[in-house]
């Protein structure tokens, strides 16, 4: 059996500066300069006012774990080599802005909810990195 290659995310022009800064080692956000919203995934347009009024924000790169699942079946899939992995959702320090990430550099089964997590970025190509997380000691 054929195991598929690891898909690559597709950079849309508006989440690009996300992108060019996941390459650079930097984890950003886009907030509304009308209303002062902090807003992530990536958009064309503010999620409270709607206002195309919009600047990225260096973020801490620091969370905690919101909530989380261990990914222990996957197959077949490109993934199946990764087993077992964590998904979550990080909550960064920054206010209203959650990612959907994994988590690295533990065993799955230390991984719990309130967990401090920081960012690390994974180059899969030299045009895209992926941010991910892993736990403060």
């Amino acid at each position: 059996m054929d195991i598929p290659k690891k898909p690559n995310p597709v950079v849309n022009p508006w989440a690009k500066p996300f992108w060019d800064a996941a390459r650079e080692g930097r984890l950003v956000y886009q907030r509304c300069k009308d209303c002062g919203t902090n807003i992530f995934y990536p958009r064309i347009a503010c999620t409270n006012c709607f206002s195309d009024n919009l600047e990225w924000v260096q973020s801490s790169g620091k969370g905690t774990i919101y909530s989380y699942t261990v990914v222990e079946s996957n197959c077949p899939s490109a993934f199946v080599g990764d087993l077992p992995f964590v998904i979550a959702i990080v909550k960064l320090q920054e206010k209203g802005v959650q990612m959907l990430s994994n988590i690295v550099g533990c065993d799955p089964k230390e991984v719990r909810c309130d967990m401090p997590v920081e960012v690390l970025f994974e180059k899969l190509t030299d045009d895209i990195s992926l941010p991910k997380f892993k736990p403060i000691k």
